[in-house]
């Protein structure tokens, strides 16, 4: 029995966010380039069916180039886990996610994917995230930690271009 218990406890999959019409988005934040003067702009609101849409546009001028939305939260244990299930309805661009282990991390963990223009869950192995600062690949391990206190999305493909991201949940498996 205590093998089950122990088997069934390790696929139990912790939800990091479940969107609804009802979702409240206080620990959710947009962060564009403006940080560095650049002009993008970006938003993150839920629609109808309950779904949350991270949307606008990214540009170049003054050094800009990337929107990105952020969500904080207590700081989850994932010793256990080995995936981050996110699942989406993209408009065919690339889009970079995130995680940062504590919240006084200045780098963040990071695995890029293009999305399909249709629902899909897009499956990242925690340990093929690699640690980035500002666009930098840095020179320490892929993702190696045992907790993360934020998730992030983050555009920004070095060219001026609307787009629009459907989420719908995200997971750690």
């Amino acid at each position: 029995m205590k093998a089950l218990f122990i088997l069934i406890f390790f696929f139990v999959n912790t939800p990091l966010f479940n969107f609804n019409t009802s979702s409240d988005l206080s620990n959710w934040y947009v962060v564009n380039d403006g940080v560095m003067g650049g002009i993008s702009d970006s938003s993150l609101v839920i629609n109808e069916e309950g779904h949350a849409v991270f949307s606008g546009l990214v540009r170049l001028e003054n050094n800009g180039g990337f929107a990105s939305i952020r969500y904080n939260f207590n700081t989850i244990s994932v010793s256990e886990k080995t995936e981050l299930h996110i699942k989406l309805k993209g408009d065919g661009k690339k889009y970079q996610f995130r995680v940062k282990n504590t919240e006084n991390t200045y780098y963040s963990y990071v695995f890029t994917a293009k999305t399909s223009g249709d629902w899909e869950t897009i499956k990242i192995p925690l340990k093929e995230m690699k640690p980035q600062f500002r666009g930098r690949q840095l020179n320490i391990n892929n993702f190696d930690k045992t907790s993360i206190s934020e998730f992030a999305i983050l555009i920004g493909n070095k060219k001026k271009e609307t787009f629009s991201l459907l989420i719908d949940t995200i997971e750690l498996h």
